[in-house]
């Protein structure tokens, strides 16, 4: 294993782990050219051979220090049996829900329809690029896997009423019985650190962040940790996240670009990643590197992982990535 677990724990290492957020993605010309190729993006998801060359492209060009699985936080309602599609300009696209059905999955076909994901794990944990490096796994969180169930496309504004539905409860039970599944089964084929991304965490009420984010959240972490593996927990735009820590007690934290990074060092112990713009690497170089510092500068005497506060943008130059990742690496 790499330093990013060793920060995690916080053990010292030589340098500042590094590593991205859609690392592998639109911006690297490599990934558009199999992209172009397989326009159906859950069947490509699904091609152990393609989704491990894209989970590798990154580390091929950069000095980071873990790759991320090429997967997505939808495969869990795709496992389940609602339909997902991608559409061009517009994004995910899911069919109707019906939890009579959903309910009737079973285990064995949910692993069915996710072995590839394990395939690729399984594949890329065992390619020579990763030695002393990490692969981490992922799922989404709860609130933002049922935000996407039950609106069916990305939520872009406020809140989505579904708080009376009469199937809620039950609903709930069976995604996060499928996430411990997924989990499992990600941790089992060869995944060091898993991060639970809870995308749409900041349009929920706070009144609702018990039921939604802390109840469930916990109950991962803790299943997580059960597994011998670390969790980071990314709750995007959350109200209060020293609460969210207390509360939830991730082996490390993933902070979004709005939140005050001085706050963050100030009310949070526990190791902390990410928070610089993704903006910011579109920026002339000089202006790029002040973004970055200042995020070095603030957490210097933390156990900090240099990482954005969202995934990486589509018309990111690679040059500006290298030019990041040198800078990072070269920090003291």
């Amino acid at each position: 294993m790499g330093i990013l677990k060793d920060c995690i724990n916080n053990k010292n290492t030589n340098s500042i782990p590094v590593w991205f957020m859609r690392q592998a993605g639109r911006y690297l010309p490599e990934f558009r050219n199999i992209r172009s190729k397989n326009t159906n993006f859950i069947d490509l998801c699904l091609n152990p051979n393609l989704s491990k060359e894209i989970t590798l492209q990154p580390l091929k060009r950069f000095k980071i220090d873990a790759a991320i699985i090429f997967s997505d936080i939808l495969l869990i309602p795709y496992a389940l049996g609602q339909k997902v599609e991608f559409e061009k300009n517009f994004g995910p696209r899911l069919g109707d829900l019906n939890v009579n059905d959903i309910l009737k999955v079973s285990d064995d076909e949910i692993k069915k329809k996710l072995n590839p994901v394990y395939d690729l794990i399984n594949k890329t944990s065992q390619d020579d690029i990763l030695k002393n490096k990490d692969l981490i796994g992922f799922v989404g969180g709860l609130w933002t896997l049922l935000l996407y169930m039950l609106n069916k496309q990305s939520p872009k504004k406020g809140n989505i009423d579904f708080f009376s539905n009469q199937n809620h409860n039950i609903l709930i039970k069976k995604i996060i019985h499928t996430q411990k599944l997924h989990i499992k089964n990600q941790v089992s084929k060869g995944a060091s650190v898993i991060q639970i991304f809870d995308s749409w965490a900041g349009l929920l009420n706070q009144d609702k962040y018990e039921d939604y984010i802390y109840k469930p959240t916990k109950e991962l972490v803790e299943f997580i940790k059960s597994l011998g593996v670390e969790a980071i927990c990314f709750p995007r735009n959350i109200k209060s996240y020293k609460e969210f820590c207390q509360t939830v007690k991730p082996n490390a934290i993933c902070i979004d670009y709005e939140v005050d990074p001085i706050e963050i060092a100030e009310k949070i112990e526990i190791p902390i990643q990410g928070g610089m713009n993704p903006n910011f690497l579109l920026l002339e170089k000089n202006e790029m590197l002040k973004n970055a510092k200042k995020y070095l500068d603030i957490f210097k005497d933390r156990n900090y992982i240099f990482n954005l506060g969202h995934g990486m943008m589509p018309d990111t130059n690679p040059e500006n990535v290298k030019i990041l990742v040198d800078f990072v690496k070269e920090y003291k």
